[in-house]
């Protein structure tokens, strides 16, 4: 097993001062010490071979592999879902070249790969471990139907696209905790040294408490797939699923929410309300689907905290992925590698720059394969549901134009996903004749 250095997660049981579940006793840090029983732990002791199944073949789930079998040497990929065979395959062949050296590790036959909307099933059946990397709209169900099965998990962030499929995981996620199964959720700053050393020096009360902040995620945008011939809605949707919000959630969730769970970790909770702004003013064609190309968003939090949120999808615009906070006591700025504590007369307290640590992407994995092998549970579903509900909390916001608050937000009965999963059903999002679909309206979109 590669070496986790011993400090990534030593304190990491102390880092909150206050709960993100109140009346719960819940550790923003999500990391949970406790004991598998033996029913559960049996399998995985000594050398004993660890199975592995990925749910979801694309760029993530195919990187997101290679991470899990370089994280323990006795792990095997038996089995492989997903919605098309295309996308399969191409998975398939990108794992074997990057894992050239450790072919013996990829034991996935022809008739362990799995096509189609319920192809993770059959999947998950064949697997001690399973790595959850579709399109997040779908999260909340196939993680449901692993813990049902008494599966280790991977997911990828966000954890749901609506406040139905939150509901769910926060359901699923208490009868995980009653398994002791090890979950580990994408939000690999939580594995990031430099994140964790500035979180630690906060939640120890060495710097102050956070009074403001500006969480960023600008960047020029994502790919596009065409529209093809004779190609029904649901699977165009699919196909361009960054593009529809039943299964992406915006770029706000799918990719802001990691500056947003920052937020959420350093100040040690989640807002209490927001209000906020946004639109499409670049990427205005049909091919960008319903989603905004930015937003702005103010959170304020239980202590009076506010924290500005933005991103944007826009080409040619400045570039900037990193939180800024102001604290009693100074100035804090965290980006990749990277964490600077100043006081306000411009001492440095503390200076992490040092892009050659190891890479948290690796780190998630190892210290999940390391938490299986010990009897040890590693739990991220706490911080990793708030930090997905903060984002959508942002993005009813910017739909709606309106100030909206938690309580409000946790009790939306809107669900975003089709009535029901095959290739010719359809979503609830349309195009109209000239192939646009509609688009969210500040002081007319519903959105609780």
């Amino acid at each position: 097993m590669k070496e986790v250095k011993k400090n990534q997660h030593s304190d990491r049981g102390n880092l909150s001062r206050r709960t993100f579940f109140r009346n719960s006793a819940v550790l923003t840090s999500g990391l949970i010490a406790s004991q598998l029983p033996i029913d559960v732990s049996a399998y995985a002791a000594g050398d004993d071979q660890l199975k592995v199944a990925l749910i979801g073949c694309g760029g993530r789930g195919t990187g997101a592999v290679v991470q899990a079998l370089s994280a323990d040497k006795n792990v095997q990929l038996v089995a492989m879902a997903d919605a098309f065979q295309d996308r399969l395959e191409k998975s398939l062949n990108a794992i074997k070249t990057e894992l050239e050296d450790d072919q013996g590790k990829i034991k996935v036959s022809d008739d362990h790969k799995f096509v189609g909307f319920e192809a993770y099933k059959e999947a998950i059946d064949l697997a001690d471990v399973v790595i959850l990397t579709t399109p997040p709209g779908f999260r909340p169900y196939h993680f449901e139907y692993a813990v049902s099965k008494n599966k280790h998990i991977f997911m990828e962030k966000p954890l749901a696209t609506d406040v139905p499929g939150i509901r769910k995981m926060i359901e699923t996620a208490k009868i995980a905790k009653e398994k002791k199964l090890n979950v580990v959720v994408g939000l690999q700053r939580h594995y990031e040294s430099s994140y964790l050393e500035v979180a630690k020096r906060l939640h120890n009360n060495q710097f102050g408490d956070i009074v403001s902040g500006q969480v960023y995620w600008d960047g020029a945008g994502v790919w596009v797939r065409p529209r093809e011939v004779n190609q029904t809605e649901m699977e165009y949707q699919m196909r361009n699923w960054y593009y529809f919000n039943w299964l992406c959630g915006d770029h706000i969730l799918e990719q802001h929410i990691h500056n947003i769970d920052v937020a959420n970790w350093f100040i040690g909770d989640h807002p209490v309300s927001a209000q906020g702004m946004g639109g499409r003013q670049i990427r205005t064609g049909k091919e960008y689907g319903e989603i905004f190309d930015h937003h702005f968003v103010e959170f304020v939090y239980p202590s009076g905290a506010v924290i500005s949120s933005q991103c944007r999808h826009q080409p040619k615009t400045m570039s900037r992925i990193k939180e800024e906070f102001q604290t009693t006591k100074g100035s804090i700025s965290t980006k990749n590698g990277q964490g600077l504590m100043k006081n306000y007369d411009g001492s440095v307290v503390y200076d992490h720059d040092d892009r050659k640590d190891l890479n948290p992407y690796q780190v998630e994995h190892n210290e999940l394969f390391a938490s299986i092998r010990s009897g040890g549970v590693l739990s991220n579903t706490d911080y990793g549901i708030h930090s997905t509900m903060t984002a959508i909390l942002g993005r009813m916001a910017t739909y709606s134009g309106a100030l909206i608050t938690w309580e409000e937000a946790m009790n939306s009965q809107i669900s975003l996903m089709p009535e029901k999963l095959d290739w010719d059903a359809m979503p609830q999002s349309l195009p109209d004749k000239d192939g646009f679909y509609p688009i969210p309206m500040p002081g007319v979109t519903r959105v609780i």
